[in-house]
């Protein structure tokens, strides 16, 4: 006798009314890692591309050394805009008085001080239009977006303007990258590559 093979039901969440909420992104069980909430929905992060992977790399460990004391900097970590949207930045950087323990899942967004999104192919809106509205009107002074033009890094810095609450364009930099805000950084693009790419 055979027996038919019971149909798998499917183990997706489902939202309440309304949506979710920031908070119920630590009680969701089962959530797959870098999940964010956009508007009371749940993104999914899609598998990474060798170029994010050795972009976010690239400016997490080059902030990290030149950061000032006071400021941490980290990798995919979520930030709380409100309570419907609690968006995972790439790299953060962030007031080091709200790194409060290592249990900790998440930052306010008035204690970041810089957000930077690598696009990827599934977050080119995300990454260009909805979060940059949604961490100017949390009025997260500066914004960073990396494209990938043909596997070199092109990266669009953006600073909050007061009296609008919008972001304005403050550049596009290919190659060398030198800032003075939010801390001065002076940084060589052309490493985020393979490295056999470094010796052609």
């Amino acid at each position: 006798m055979s027996v038919a093979p019971k149909a798998s039901t499917p183990s997706w969440p489902t939202p309440p009314e309304g949506g979710w909420t920031a908070d119920d992104l630590d009680r969701l069980p089962n959530l797959p890692p870098h999940t964010e909430l956009i508007d009371g929905s749940l993104v999914f992060a899609s598998p990474q591309t060798l170029f994010h992977s050795r972009a976010v790399d690239f400016f997490n460990w080059q902030l990290q050394s030149v950061a000032p004391e006071d400021l941490e900097v980290v990798r995919e970590f979520t930030s709380d805009l409100d309570r419907q949207n609690r968006p995972e930045p790439d790299v953060v950087v962030v007031r080091g008085d709200v790194v409060e323990d290592p249990g900790q899942t998440r930052f306010p967004a008035d204690a970041v001080v810089l957000a930077i999104e690598v696009v990827s192919e599934d977050s080119v809106s995300r990454d260009r239009e909805t979060n940059p509205l949604k961490y100017a009107r949390a009025k997260i002074p500066h914004y960073w977006r990396v494209e990938n033009e043909n596997g070199r890094a092109a990266v669009h810095t953006f600073e909050l303007e007061p009296t609008t609450g919008t972001y304005t364009s403050t550049g596009i930099h290919r190659e060398r990258m030198k800032m003075d805000v939010p801390f001065p950084v002076d940084l060589d693009l052309t490493r985020i590559r393979a490295r056999r790419d470094k010796e052609q």
